[in-house]
């Protein structure tokens, strides 16, 4: 059974409103620290965020074993993106760093507080989901706005823009792919030869030696491939189709024999499991070796729809942005919409959908919960229909055309306050800039629902970050006149 916070301190735990954060430190951890405290202090902040976190960790289980409390996970996931880090650094900032133990209220004082183990980190970090995380940023959200001391009636001006989060996986092509196949299909099976030697019919000791010869065969071709296909010269189609042979011949020899096993039917719960996971391979060997066979061998042009882009992560998109640095990225288009406080309210891991595409179901999830006055955004979510459909709501679109422009269109972007607006728009670019190096460069996280939570937590990490920075400013200068006095 889960607790909200451990309560009784250990001995020589300083309580965590009396926690002293360095002011003058410009390093990201102290500010978001700083937010951590003052919510921890809000009653009503620290209740609503409670209520929010129960609702999703404590609701499959009432009794058992505790585990860690609410505080020690929201904390935990958050210093994990405020800092940009994976879970082996998390574990180490868990149990040594000093500060972040006392805001965790298991501080080494005479006695040794908590230590946290990395799976415990990882196993509780995962159990938050995208539903409750924007719950918990609209708090979060109206918490900076109390800090900033917002009228209650003042209405938001958003910055709407886009960019991508890309997944980990490395640059596709059809025959490394076929060889990410072919590597774990043998792999699989290995598994399966050690558990039950003798449960295909086939020898161990022999499967051991075809499966080494195979893959090494594999690996190799694969090289050359790569090799050829990057050579230019004069023979070189001839010498990449004659590669693509051979490495189809290997590629065929295994799915053949896996296909045989795999019709045999698994007896046990982990069999079942390993067996499920060698038919998806199967799957993906036998479709790359058909897109080996028809884009290098047959000379056809592969449809986009038709292309997977990493067996590991099926959900990966391949997005075109035209940036000279990056022309290809791999990953999700991620929406944001920031205020003119710079606190991002809403964001939006889309699924195959353009820009022009989520201008509307982005204002409409922030008008349930915020009043709009404005809202901006490039060129690349114009569409007249939009523009229309949002001025009917008392907002003012502040959106520039693609294309040629009416003179209607050429005077009202010309006019004074759209032109104001465009140039408080780019502000949005900083605000990406620093979610990218809140984590969202590159998302480690596996599966698309890793993706939505690694996401929302970036999201998170920046807005508690920008009010611990407020807050540590006004810290400075109350210290100051404290001097002064």
């Amino acid at each position: 059974m889960r607790k909200r916070f451990e309560a009784q301190l250990t001995l020589g735990c300083t309580p965590i409103h009396e926690i002293e954060i360095p002011a003058k430190s410009r390093d990201e951890f102290p500010a978001f620290l700083r937010a951590m405290q003052y919510i921890y202090t809000n009653e009503e902040l620290n209740e609503k965020i409670y209520s929010l976190l129960e609702s999703i960790i404590c609701k499959k289980k009432k009794t058992g074993r505790p585990g860690m409390d609410l505080w020690s996970i929201f904390v935990l996931a958050g210093a994990r993106l405020c800092l940009n880090t994976d879970y082996d650094r998390l574990y180490y900032l868990a149990n040594y760093d000093v500060l972040l133990r006392q805001m965790l209220g298991v501080h080494d004082g005479i006695v040794r507080g908590r230590e946290f183990e990395r799976q415990t980190l990882i196993d509780n970090v995962q159990l938050l989901d995208d539903d409750t995380l924007r719950s918990i940023n609209l708090v979060i959200v109206e918490a900076g706005h109390q800090v900033l001391k917002k009228k209650e009636m003042e209405a938001l001006h958003i910055k709407i823009d886009s960019f991508v989060t890309e997944a980990n996986v490395h640059y596709p092509t059809d025959y490394n792919l076929l060889w990410d196949s072919g590597r774990k299909c043998l792999d699989l099976l290995e598994k399966f030869m050690k558990s039950k030697p003798s449960y295909y019919g086939i020898d161990a000791d022999i499967t051991k030696t075809w499966r080494k010869q195979l893959k090494n065969r594999l690996l190799t071709l694969t090289r050359r491939l790569s090799k050829k296909h990057a050579k230019k010269n004069k023979n070189q189609l001839e010498d990449v189709k004659k590669v693509a042979e051979e490495y189809l011949i290997i590629a065929r020899t295994i799915s053949c024999v896996l296909n045989k096993i795999i019709c045999i039917n698994p007896i046990a719960l982990d069999e079942y499991l390993l067996h499920q996971a060698l038919k998806y391979f199967i799957e993906m060997l036998d479709k790359h070796i058909d897109l080996v066979d028809r884009r290098l061998l047959k000379g056809e042009t592969i449809p986009h729809d038709e292309k997977i882009f990493s067996i590991f992560e099926p959900w990966v998109e391949w997005i075109c942005k035209g940036k000279v640095h990056k022309p290809v990225e791999l990953g999700k288009r991620t929406n944001i919409a920031s205020d003119q406080w710079h606190f991002i309210v809403d964001w939006w891991v889309a699924d195959h959908l353009q820009d022009n595409q989520m201008l509307i179901p982005t204002i409409d999830r922030i008008r349930q919960h915020f009043k709009l006055s404005a809202c901006s955004s490039d060129k690349g979510y114009y569409s007249k229909s939009d523009v229309e459909l949002i001025e009917q709501f008392d907002i003012k679109p502040y959106i520039p055309k693609k294309g040629k422009c009416s003179v209607i269109q050429l005077q009202k972007e010309s006019d004074p306050s759209f032109i104001e607006a465009l140039h408080k728009h780019s502000a949005v670019e900083s605000n990406i800039n620093e979610l990218e190096h809140r984590g969202l460069n590159r998302c480690p996280d596996k599966g698309i629902e890793g993706m939505h939570r690694y996401v929302g937590l970036a999201v998170i990490a920046y807005n508690l970050r920008r009010i611990g920075s407020i807050l540590l400013k006004e810290d400075r200068e109350a210290a100051k006149l404290r001097r002064a006095a």
